[in-house]
């Protein structure tokens, strides 16, 4: 093949992605997986102040599924914010996709089945933080913890772990959803137990496979 005719091949095919910073990564099972995210979702992600929706479509959506689990529309823009910076597109190097950064386990458990399309990631999402909050008995900051280090680390530890970026996750998320600095309980020490807020109590259920699943989510 000539040399001009490859160079032009090579344009077409990566010209949707000339405008994103480009990373490459290994996904859970081994393979290379390119990953990006635009200066813009980048920005978003990393600001300290909660941004404007950048699209219409996605606003309504996260009214929709914020109301149906009993969730205060401007706590779920924080979270996704923090995740994705709105990238609907988001991989991490961990796995995890879309709008609220689902884990393929966790997306499986909730029966999302295109974790890329904005209305079945946030039903997941706002599903699985609103069983998070419940879990922990309305303690907002255990709930965002274990959104970002799983619950078994939050239980381990007695509220948010020690980890550097577990902390910083939570504090911005906070930070950006109650719109002034927070100051995080030293790492490692249980807090006074506070009243519980938005609690729901426990209900058993039988789900698609006929099992039976204690939860709190609304699906």
């Amino acid at each position: 093949m000539k040399r001009g005719v490859c160079a032009f091949l090579i344009a077409v095919l990566f010209a949707p992605l000339a405008w994103a910073e480009v990373k490459i990564g290994v996904g859970p099972d081994g393979r290379k997986v390119i990953y990006n995210e635009s200066l813009g979702q980048r920005a978003r992600r990393l600001s300290n102040k909660l941004a404007v929706v950048p699209d219409t479509d996605l606003e309504p959506l996260i009214e929709q599924h914020s109301q149906a689990q009993s969730l205060d529309p401007k706590l779920v823009r924080a979270v996704i914010q923090a995740e994705s910076g709105y990238n609907r597109r988001a991989l991490s190097n961990k796995g995890a996709m879309g709008l609220m950064q689902l884990m393929p386990a966790t997306a499986s458990f909730l029966r999302v089945r295109d974790p890329w399309d904005a209305s079945e990631n946030l039903r997941g999402g706002t599903a699985y933080l609103r069983g998070l909050i419940d879990r922990f008995s309305g303690r907002l900051e255990w709930a965002v913890a274990a959104y970002n280090a799983g619950p078994g680390a939050v239980e381990r530890y007695g509220g948010i772990p020690p980890y550097r970026e577990t902390r910083e996750y939570v504090r911005r998320v906070l930070a950006l959803y109650k719109g002034e600095d927070v100051q995080l309980p030293t790492a490692g020490r249980r807090p006074t137990p506070e009243a519980p807020k938005n609690f729901r109590k426990p209900r058993i259920i039988r789900n698609s496979d006929n099992q039976i699943v204690i939860t709190t989510a609304i699906r």
